[in-house]
């Protein structure tokens, strides 16, 4: 890591706020080998992500569709969160107001035992009932009924996240830059910063006087407007970040 000597800046930063919020992309999960699911990591029986995570091919094919996820889910089950997770966790309990925002739905800061969650883009490991709208947990991997039911009415359970061609939930989206307007100091930490509306959410802090903290392997559309960049894994960063952190403390 090259720029290892902004690391005490960042650390004294972090020491006088009280108001932070950490957002992260698929880069952190990255480091504890979940692979992004498109591309050539999404093809799975010759389909592509962007053919199956859509509402129309839902309507189409619920079982294909929960095959598909059923997969995934095998995939990110015995995964652990890696160093990166685990100071996020920490720094929880350390700031009077700490909030992560994420765009990934694996369910790995939940894991590392983070609990002030937004979840832009929901969360794998919830399902939603197409009638009621209801939303409960479920851990099965492999699943015991595919595609799985409602136990209340019997209606088509979906998984709990945003496809594409859908909304983002507005009153997280809403809660997510409230408290990225009101933040002291913002980390961007392993997201490309093109998706939006995620990628505005730094911008908005920086607006209203936030410090930009970009924790990222390669440079983003972000960059230029960061305070400071790192280039480098989170789950190296984060702990040298955090070591000094605790020595001054």
């Amino acid at each position: 890591m090259n720029e290892s000597g902004d690391i005490v800046p960042v650390a004294e930063l972090l020491r006088q706020a009280k108001k932070v919020v950490a957002l992260t992309g698929a880069g952190i999960s990255a480091e504890s080998g979940i692979p992004t699911f498109r591309g050539k990591d999404g093809l799975w029986k010759n389909y592509r992500a962007e053919e199956l995570a859509t509402p129309y091919a839902f309507d189409r094919d619920p079982t294909l569709v929960w095959e598909w996820y059923n997969w995934r889910r095998g995939i990110i089950a015995p995964v652990e969160p890696n160093p990166g997770h685990k100071v996020l966790a920490r720094w929880e309990k350390i700031f009077p107001e700490f909030t992560l925002i994420t765009q990934n739905i694996d369910g790995l800061h939940w894991k590392a035992g983070s609990k002030n969650i937004l979840e832009l883009h929901g969360n794998i490991w919830k399902m939603r009932c197409t009638e009621e709208g209801t939303i409960t947990d479920n851990h099965e991997s492999p699943l015991k009924e595919i595609p799985p039911h409602c136990p209340s009415c019997g209606a088509l359970l979906r998984p709990h996240v945003v496809w594409f061609g859908e909304s983002l939930s507005p009153l997280i989206l809403q809660r997510s830059f409230i408290l990225s307007s009101q933040c002291e100091v913002i980390l961007v930490i392993g997201t490309s910063a093109v998706v939006q509306p995620a990628a505005s959410l730094p911008l908005s802090a920086a607006e209203a006087g936030a410090k930009i903290v970009e924790i990222n392997l390669d440079p983003t559309p972000l960059t230029p407007y960061a305070d400071f960049s790192f280039r480098g894994k989170s789950g190296e960063i984060l702990p040298l970040i955090d070591k000094d952190l605790r020595r001054e403390s």
